[in-house]
């Protein structure tokens, strides 16, 4: 097929780009292509916010047709968590058609090499880029995200986590030179002398299981990171959140055709009402990797039987926050205030248990009793939601009627130092806001440990009463170690607990956050410079992104013959 996109022009569009990434990722400094405000997409401000608007609104009720090969029907029933029906229809594969055809455009994206591959991602990435505004709507109605979590973690975001997979998957490819020239010394006799080509091969084809809550962030470093390693990708979004992935693999499809290449190479997988397709597709012969985000239950499954692929899962975990000592009393407050509503605490990085020794702590506002401390906290909470249109652009909406179950039944496992409250969404009425409850549990009870020690997803934390530092520490192992985490916090001002806390997460591979009180969050992680989990914990078997997230999705093959 007659290429639009000429390798010249992705080159002369992108190297730049690429080069800068590939730097950030060595230096791990900040660095982003992607604006985190609506302001910069357009030159004219509010009236480009509209239009985004307005290119959503023009979606709804229409037939995404992608024009894939093996379309049996068509599957709709989107229903935003804001109460708005959705109502686009989407192509439902067959499989046995899709999968040929998308397996047959793999080898001429293979011989095009790392670098064209990684272009051709750069310019999908631009595109998706330039719709901004229109995806943070789709993942706004889609996930229950606040508009504005929903444009920045939806778009320049998870844009950047895309990047970074690309720029891994470059670095990894690279590693090893296309060609080499190798001549053995024989002593007197003439040396032995060959010439090897060494080839990136794709493993097949790559299966995206999406999630609710974050399709596009959670979806696009799998996608990227199997697309730029040669591999074709097939996108299967959560039922409930599809809007996003789809447009992703429309504009996916429409640059691999304008570049000369093979769309089926990226393709959509909706499923009709409780079909559960993933685990069918993920244990099909052709499916050679697996990146999926979601529940524990069947993250394990797809460990222990999608035997075929090389699977990559992230997981749910239990994530602790410690408050040993305090040097900055009200910041902790207001950062984990912060961090304990945002989207409604429906994150896999949200802080669920606070363990706070029962004796109380040390602040520089004085000795605060362990009542103190969850009391100032459930008031600082209070502070930042107290008014209703502020909390909605915070807490943003429930996602599934399963977090609000979770939610009403957490003041039933201890005494309830914030009850939650319900606020009526002013521009979506239909929409559940719920504000965050805090329950005080005592880590010496059996039960009351065996509640903190389960996940709790959704805006529910747990005040933990513990007998030490140490306990603390003790029970923060044993959580990540039973349970897994993606994230650990902790505030101290001993150097002593300091290293405790540091080597626990260390020794079970825990990301750790130590005295955050500004304006970055224990369940915020930054592309091309934070770790998102870590693979060495069951809450995950990956992190985004390493180079172990990019490698095992392509072999390297060579071909020698005497020079």
């Amino acid at each position: 097929m007659a290429a639009e996109l000429t390798a010249q022009q992705l080159t002369a569009q992108h190297r730049p780009t690429l080069d800068r990434a590939l730097e950030a990722i060595r230096t791990r400094a900040y660095w982003s292509p992607h604006p985190e405000h609506p302001k910069a997409y357009g030159e004219n401000g509010s009236l480009d916010l509209a239009a985004g608007k307005a290119a959503f609104d023009a979606l709804l009720g229409t037939r995404l047709d992608l024009g894939q090969p093996g379309t049996d029907g068509w599957v709709d029933g989107e229903t935003s968590p804001y109460g708005v029906e959705l109502g686009v229809s989407y192509p439902h594969a067959d499989p046995d058609v899709l999968l040929p055809a998308m397996k047959a455009g793999m080898r001429a994206w293979r011989d095009a090499g790392a670098e064209i591959r990684a272009l051709v991602c750069l310019e999908t990435l631009k595109r998706i880029g330039d719709r901004t505004l229109e995806f943070a709507h789709a993942v706004m109605h889609t996930s229950g995200q606040a508009f504005m979590m929903a444009f920045q973690a939806g778009g320049p975001h998870a844009q950047d986590r895309g990047l970074e997979a690309v720029a891994y998957a470059y670095a990894e490819q690279t590693r090893t030179p296309g060609t080499a020239e190798w001549t053995k010394p024989q002593g007197k006799r003439e040396p032995l002398a060959l010439t090897k080509r060494f080839t990136p091969v794709p493993r097949g084809i790559g299966l995206v299981v999406g999630c609710n809550t974050f399709p596009t962030w959670n979806g696009y470093p799998g996608l990227f990171a199997s697309l730029a390693t040669g591999n074709a990708v097939l996108v299967k979004p959560h039922p409930r959140a599809v809007l996003p992935l789809a447009l992703t693999v429309q504009v996916a499809r429409r640059v691999l055709t304008e570049a000369g290449f093979d769309p089926n190479l990226v393709a959509l997988a909706a499923e009709r009402p409780g079909e559960g397709i993933a685990g069918t597709l993920a244990t099909r012969p052709e499916i050679r990797i697996v990146d999926y985000t979601g529940s524990t239950e069947f993250g394990d499954w797809l460990e222990a039987n999608a035997r075929q692929a090389q699977v990559y899962t992230e997981k749910a975990g239990v994530n602790t926050v410690i408050v040993e000592s305090v040097g900055d009393y009200r910041g902790m407050l207001a950062n984990l205030a912060f961090s304990l509503s945002l989207y409604s605490g429906q994150m896999c990085t949200a802080p669920q248990n606070l363990l706070i020794p029962r004796d109380g702590v040390t602040t520089d506002q004085g000795h605060k009793s362990f009542d103190e401390v969850v009391a100032d906290l459930a008031g600082a909470v209070d502070g930042l939601l107290g008014d209703d249109t502020r909390a909605v652009g915070l807490l943003g909406a429930l996602v599934n009627p399963g977090v609000k179950d979770r939610l009403e039944a957490a003041a039933d496992l201890g005494e309830v130092a914030l009850a939650s409250r319900r606020i009526t969404h002013p521009e979506f009425p239909d929409a559940v806001v719920r504000t965050p409850v805090i329950v005080k549990l005592d880590g010496a009870k059996p039960d009351d440990e065996a509640a903190c020690m389960s996940e709790c997803f959704g805006p529910v934390s747990f005040a933990v009463a513990v007998d030490s530092a140490s306990d603390a520490a003790d029970l923060l192992r044993r959580t990540v170690r039973e349970k897994g985490a993606m994230t650990v916090g902790a505030y101290t001002t001993s150097p002593e607990f300091e290293e405790e806390v540091r080597e626990v997460c260390l020794e079970e591979a825990a990301q750790l956050s130590l005295n955050l009180t500004g304006g970055v969050y224990v369940n915020q992680t930054a592309a091309f410079s934070d770790f998102h989990g870590s693979g060495g914990n069951p809450a995950a078997n990956a992190a985004l992104t390493d180079a172990a997230f990019v490698a095992n999705r392509f072999r390297v093959v060579e071909v020698r013959r005497e020079a």
